[in-house]
């Protein structure tokens, strides 16, 4: 059975070990989090490569309190955005447990015929749904009728996409895939409490 317990320090030390401006990211969490104690966290560092064959990297940082989420972006900017430096930014927003609507986990398992219970997945999709994003997604109504003209107006529906974040045991390895879903759990039983 893995260790559960969390603390403030072994969050700290997650940041750290994620060697992404650990001092920056550390500073905005503990700023944000305040005097709260720590129930559970996750550390997810990305590296992404945009058109130009640069390598940006990112981190979120999940923390979850007994009364709030919290949740921690923070973005490489390389110079020429505006910048003669490079530079990076670091964006925290807090939501109550009472607003999260939704904590949806997607798990990938390969050769599910050869499933075992308890069997960790390869992938997870954690998405988190507070009513601050939505995506709407519209396109022409028809009636069916190949051969109709008439304006049926528009049909299209609304997706919550406030967060959602993907690990695998490929690319993360299986420790942070087995940690975001205990955050998941511990999420999830947190906002039916709330």
């Amino acid at each position: 059975m893995r260790e559960t317990r969390v603390s403030a320090a072994g969050l700290r030390t997650a940041i750290e070990r994620s060697g992404y401006y650990p001092d920056l990211v550390a500073d905005a969490v503990e700023s944000a989090l305040g005097e709260e104690p720590v129930t559970a966290y996750v550390v997810h560092h990305e590296a992404t490569f945009d058109p130009a064959m640069e390598v940006r990297r990112h981190v979120t940082v999940l923390v979850l309190s007994p009364t709030r989420l919290l949740v921690c972006h923070t973005d490489e900017h390389p110079p020429g955005e505006g910048a003669a430096h490079a530079h990076a930014s670091t964006t925290t927003e807090a939501i109550r447990l009472s607003s999260i609507a939704s904590v949806a986990v997607t798990r990938v398992v390969p050769d599910p015929a050869a499933y075992v219970p308890g069997t960790a997945p390869s992938e997870v999709v954690l998405a988190i749904g507070w009513g601050a994003i939505s995506h709407i997604d519209l396109e022409p109504a028809t009636c069916g009728d190949e051969a109709c003209e008439a304006d049926h107006g528009y049909t299209g529906s609304v997706t919550a996409d406030d967060l959602s974040l993907r690990l695998s045991e490929a690319a993360d390895g299986p420790d942070a895939v087995q940690q975001v879903l205990t955050f998941a759990k511990a999420l999830s039983e947190a906002t039916a409490r709330a």
